[in-house]
């Protein structure tokens, strides 16, 4: 059954790497996309692992993976910051509305 949840964090990586993918081209939709890919499948992960258990050579795959999607991760950001800091000066200046 660990593998179950191994796939699940190949899966991750996989959305996380068409993220970065999407970022580079400047896809931001597509970003949005992936990224609501990677919530529900760590939403998934989640309740699969409150039952089940890595094994060892598993938890040392999952610590390799884990680095390459926070290589992925702060890759994006960096992608992201110039993107991000537009969109900030486009409602600057604009009335909050908080929900």
């Amino acid at each position: 059954m660990s593998q179950i949840l191994i796939d699940y964090y190949k899966a991750i990586e996989d959305s996380s790497h068409k993220m970065l993918e999407a970022a580079k081209v400047e896809d931001w939709d597509g970003v949005v996309r992936y990224e609501g890919a990677c919530a529900v499948l760590i939403e998934q992960l989640r309740h699969k692992a409150r039952a089940e258990k890595l094994s060892p050579e598993h938890r040392s795959e999952k610590t390799r993976i884990m680095q390459r999607i926070l290589r992925n991760d702060a890759q994006i950001r960096c992608l992201a910051e110039p993107w991000l800091e537009q969109f900030d000066s486009q409602f600057a200046g604009q009335p909050q509305l908080l929900h």
